[in-house]
Parts: structure tokens; C-alpha cells; sequence
């Protein structure tokens, strides 16, 4: 899908809003939350724009593949070697706050459970 010019991460993966970038690949980008809940906390998004995760996954499925592997990788070059935790918001009522389909990689310390 084509970038919506007014999706603040379309702009990221376009270059027009700059982010401390970690990691890219063909189809995905990673960077760090400028508002971190962890010591790493690195966002992982889609070159594509899709509402939330569940529109990816129907649009495209193999990406979302790629973006579990992006966050993969982003673990292992912060040296999450404890764990980490990944997260998908879909919808206003989990706090997704930005409409373009994204990835949470959390770490650094201990996570507890429940979430949220």
C-alpha cells in the first residue's frame, strides 16, 4: 500500500520526520519511542501503510512475518539476551495512538505480568 501522506510513520519511512533509526530491511523500519517505557524500547513498522496489525496481516501476511524477524534482530543487536517483549495495539481502546500498523520491542528489565 502507498504512503498516506499524513501518517506521521510514513514520513519516518520516507524520510521527511527523522527518527534514531536501528535497524531496516526491505520492508521494514525499526526505531526508538521517543517516549520509551523500557531502558529499549525501538518501534519496528512496515515500509507498507496498514491501519493496525490485523490489515497488514490480511494485506500482508508475509510481512508481518518480516516484522516478528525485524524485532528479532533488534533484540539480538540491544542484547536482549534476558527476553524481551513484543507488542501489537490494535485499536484506540489498547492505546494505539499512531494508525500505521507497528511492532513494540521492549527490554532491559524485568517485565511483569500482567501487562498494562
Amino acid at each position: 500500500m502507498a504512503p498516506d501522506p499524513d501518517c506521521l510513520f510514513c514520513r519516518i519511512v520516507t524520510g521527511e520526520i527523522p527518527a534514531d533509526l536501528v535497524h531496516r530491511t526491505e520492508t521494514t523500519v525499526a526505531f526508538r519511542d521517543i517516549d520509551p517505557q523500557a531502558p529499549t524500547h525501538v518501534l519496528v513498522i512496515p515500509r507498507s501503510h496498514h491501519r493496525d496489525a490485523a490489515a497488514l496481516a490480511t494485506a500482508e501476511p508475509g510481512v508481518l512475518v518480516d516484522l516478528v524477524a525485524a524485532a528479532a534482530a533488534v533484540a539480538e543487536q540491544e542484547e536482549l539476551h534476558d527476553g524481551y517483549r513484543l507488542v501489537l495495539n490494535t485499536g484506540p481502546a489498547a492505546q494505539q495512538t499512531v494508525f500505521h500498523a507497528h511492532l513494540h520491542v521492549l527490554g532491559g528489565r524485568s517485565m511483569g505480568w500482567p501487562p498494562g
